[in-house]
């Protein structure tokens, strides 16, 4: 027995069956529906209900415990009978296959006292195609995965970069940062996640990232300048001290170099010579923009940092449908970063 799954606004629809739950279903079809860490605990893939019913299995995820009646997260969700559903469709997802690559690791470089940057030379007769902001996941020879946010945009794809944050007792982040060398071979699969740029939007954006959040959302504003996006953007990183903020050159020469953006580093602790912003990162995007309903926002970083931010911007007016996050969550069998 099989359900039938209507999309809105994009009058989509595919089958469900028995027992399987919406995101399995959409991405056996090819439907775009967004999805982050497929466990129930980013809320990344949250979609209403319009017509139906669905249960969960395992138990109503943390997600839903203070979204409205009608909220669904489609990763955990089983229907039980044909549904409508309202949720935002990615752009050409149906363009990106998923596949796992043997990547030579070309380089290893210390970005700051706590984060490694890692370029993957991707085979020679294979090239992968991904979104910018997506991520991938490193299979382990035990079988475990360890997921990391691709920090390059589609057009700069010699290499494959990652941002790895050291995770103190992470095994594979201690092995990272101890043992891996250049020319080393790891087994990737990607392209994974539906945090990409909403390209069809003519809003202005605001990117909000949280330590080495600060990756998927380089690759979004890249692909953004290399496209020739004209909208406003304006980019709010959250870390903790200045030595957190392993790149900071990077979006100075951006703000430089286009008209349209704009860049605001933010310290939760700052140090003694500090003259920026201080205090959490969203609390300064409210100071600059009191009123959030005419964006759209982009959160990548640590769960607490996503969920302050949509709290604080929905109380201000910005629509669920116009945030998009990423929410790293190292509690869950993925070390994201």
């Amino acid at each position: 027995m099989s359900f039938r799954v209507q999309i809105e606004p994009s009058g989509h629809a595919f089958t469900v069956d028995r027992e399987e739950t919406l995101l399995h279903a959409a991405l056996r079809h090819g439907v775009g529906l967004p999805y982050g860490c497929r466990s129930g605990v980013c809320g990344t893939c949250l979609c209403r209900i319009k017509e139906g019913e669905v249960y969960y299995p395992n138990g109503a995820p943390d997600p839903l415990a203070n979204e409205a009646p009608g909220a669904c997260l489609t990763c955990q969700a089983v229907p039980l009978g044909d549904l409508v559903i309202s949720a935002n469709e990615l752009e050409k997802a149906e363009e990106m296959e998923v596949r796992i690559l043997p990547c030579r690791v070309e380089q290893v470089e210390a970005l700051s006292h706590d984060v490694i940057r890692l370029r993957l030379k991707q085979p020679d007769d294979q090239r992968l195609q991904f979104l910018a902001g997506q991520y991938l996941d490193i299979l382990l020879s035990d079988g475990r995965r360890r997921a990391f946010s691709i920090a390059n945009a589609p057009h700069d794809d010699a290499f494959i970069e990652l941002h790895i944050r050291h995770i103190p007792g992470g095994q594979f982040t201690d092995f990272v940062f101890t043992d891996l060398h250049e020319k080393a071979i790891l087994r990737i699969q990607a392209p994974l996640g539906s945090f990409t740029l909403r390209e069809h939007s003519v809003r202005p954006m605001i990117f909000v990232a949280g330590g080495t959040g600060f990756a998927p959302i380089k690759g979004i504003i890249e692909h953004a300048f290399h496209t020739g996006v004209a909208r406003p953007m304006h980019l709010y990183w959250g870390v903790r001290s200045k030595r957190d903020l392993y790149l900071d050159g990077l979006p100075r020469d951006w703000e430089r170099g286009h008209a349209n953006f704009r860049y605001t580093p933010v310290l939760s602790e700052p140090d003694g010579d500090w003259t920026g912003r201080a205090g959490w990162v969203h609390e300064s995007v409210l100071e600059d923009h009191p009123d959030m309903g005419g964006y759209d926002v982009y959160m990548a970083g640590p769960p607490p940092m996503v969920k302050a931010g949509r709290d604080a911007f929905a109380a201000m007016g910005l629509g669920h449908e116009h945030m998009f996050y990423d929410s790293f969550e190292y509690a869950a069998p993925k070390e994201k970063a």
